[in-house]
């Protein structure tokens, strides 16, 4: 199981501005390791968002995100106190799922 994803979301305006951090080694399956061996793949494959209870991103991703991802957006509609909740799976079934308040 990887760390707690670090997750930002604050009122600019009348827009909440998100910024997710996910702890993830994201390896492309083409990286040799020291002994000459390649190191297996190992990426995050979908991501959700949901603010508020409201599904915002609903995406797919793959080897060409860096390690320990960081995702950023604007949603309007959203206020104070709404609820982000971020969820991602990976290529080797492994899950991820934490969430933040908008302050």
């Amino acid at each position: 199981m990887a760390d707690p994803m670090k997750i930002r979301a604050s009122m600019k305006g009348d827009a909440a501005e998100v910024r997710i951090l996910m702890s993830h080694a994201m390896e492309t399956g083409q990286r040799k390791d020291a002994a000459g061996n390649t190191v297996p793949a190992h990426f995050i494959q979908t991501i959700t968002i949901d603010v508020g209870g409201k599904r915002v991103v609903d995406g797919q991703i793959g080897t060409a995100v860096a390690r320990n991802p960081v995702f950023g957006f604007k949603i309007k509609g959203a206020k104070a106190g709404d609820k982000v909740v971020v969820n991602w799976v990976d290529n080797k079934g492994d899950k991820r799922t934490d969430e933040a308040t908008v302050a």
